[in-house]
């Protein structure tokens, strides 16, 4: 099937990889300055702090210099507009959008996306920095942390792709499946034309997007890149394709994922890999290094419970394949640097074919998101020693896992966490939770 998936080709010098998020950020504000004709955002969130002022005055600036420049933010609906999780008051990034906005001599579009009627059922995971003939993909988000604007970052994975037809590709799949959509609000407007969205035209937007993909001039021979769409279980040729990836391998899988807790199909499809004595590399973040951990010198809120959640799941699946430890072909390599986090996701299957996405490869990804990835296909070999480079990057600040049991139990957690997951384990929600993380 992969094989057989056409994409886009490429020359073996359109992809630079940007192995940090200074790097990122470069990149970024370097594209953004030099942008003659269009420049299309999609991110979760643009936050309101100083990365993200940053930005949003670069793609002011480029404005300014040429107003005929087509500009496009797209951040997810309800993300927008609340505040940061426990801070109370109307916080939200859409305030900044539409100050922003009325000051500016040349304003353009910040456009809110709202995939599902409810934050918790679905959001805008769709990414990519789309600015003329250029795309960089990456997971990060725009903040100080993703940008790494201080002293504190939030580990990501960034990849430069020259290329007409990619960006053309993205560029026409968020005008005409997204933006002309009468769900996606204008966040920038006036406080006066402000208004929710309709429920019935949001399920509406959701099934249309649900069937939706990217369109271009298709290749199957040749070293290229498959741009994918998913959201929902059925017919997610992103999803698809992640199975294909495993099945399809013939010796090792590379697998980035910052929450692990990998859908039923998926669970399967790595244990069967390893039983027909094939290799795996899975790196995750230590439970330190997630968004939502709280350090136990802080107030402790219900959300700090998420990192020791997938932990367990962690744990669970080493134990699992401890046998796969023990003969070396599993490796869990656990990665923390200091007060910093780990967002990576990604597959690489015998360095031959690459996938790079914002999906984090768990069921809220699998069946409620709107996420997308980009294959690429090495045929020629042209980025294996680049994609090898950056998974030795990527492990310099890891530790491997040689037994489940070095994985804390909830035996050993706060007394927070433990109420919270044993009040978990008496309703026996689990289940249902596993299912939205």
């Amino acid at each position: 099937m992969l094989d057989k998936l056409g994409g886009i080709a490429l020359k073996a010098d359109a992809v630079s990889w940007l192995l940090t998020p200074r790097d990122f950020k470069q990149a970024l504000l370097a594209k953004i300055a030099s942008a003659t004709s269009s420049i299309y955002i999609a991110a979760l969130y643009v936050e309101d702090d100083e990365a993200g002022r940053e930005v949003l005055h670069a793609l002011l600036a480029a404005k300014a210099r040429q107003p005929d420049l087509d500009i496009k933010v797209l951040v997810d609906y309800h993300r927008a507009r609340r505040g940061l999780i426990g801070h109370k008051g109307d916080s939200g990034n859409y305030i900044l959008y539409r100050n922003l906005m009325a000051e500016a001599s040349h304003p353009f579009d910040i456009i809110g996306v709202p995939v599902k009627s409810r934050e918790f059922m679905g959001v805008l995971h769709l990414k990519g920095f789309i600015i003329d003939d250029a795309v960089i993909y990456s997971g990060a988000s725009i903040n100080n942390i993703y940008l790494h604007q201080q002293d504190k970052y939030r580990f990501d994975r960034y990849h430069l792709i020259e290329s007409v037809e990619l960006a053309r590709s993205m560029r026409d799949m968020i005008k005409q499946e997204i933006v002309s959509d009468s769900a996606v609000s204008l966040l920038s407007q006036p406080v006066n034309q402000d208004g929710s969205p309709e429920k019935q035209d949001i399920k509406s937007f959701k099934h249309r997007l649900s069937q939706a993909q990217y369109q271009y001039k298709s290749t199957t021979v040749g070293n290229r890149v498959t741009p994918l769409l998913g959201l929902g279980r059925k017919h997610n040729l992103l999803n698809d394709t992640v199975i294909k990836l495993v099945e399809s391998s013939k010796q090792h899988l590379f697998i980035c994922t910052p929450y692990f807790n990998p859908p039923a199909i998926l669970n399967r499809a790595l244990a069967k890999h390893l039983r027909a004595g094939k290799k795996i590399d899975i790196v995750v973040g230590d439970k330190t290094a997630n968004d939502f951990y709280i350090p136990p010198e802080q107030d402790f809120s219900t959300i700090g419970a998420l990192p020791y959640m997938y932990e367990q799941s962690l744990r669970k699946f080493a134990k699992s394949q401890q046998w796969a430890i023990d003969n070396g072909q599993l490796n869990i390599h656990l990665w923390k640097d200091g007060i910093n986090s780990f967002h990576l996701k990604g597959i690489s299957a015998d360095n031959r074919k690459h996938l790079i996405t914002g999906s984090n490869l768990n069921p809220r990804a699998w069946a409620l998101d709107l996420e997308n990835g980009l294959l690429l296909h090495d045929e020629s070999g042209s980025w294996k020693e680049s994609f090898i480079a950056e998974q030795q990057h990527i492990l310099v600040h890891t530790k491997r896992l040689f037994h489940y049991s070095q994985i804390d139990t909830l035996h050993k957690y706060p007394k927070p966490v433990k109420k919270i997951m044993n009040r978990i384990r008496r309703l026996k929600a689990d289940f249902l939770l596993r299912r939205i993380l």
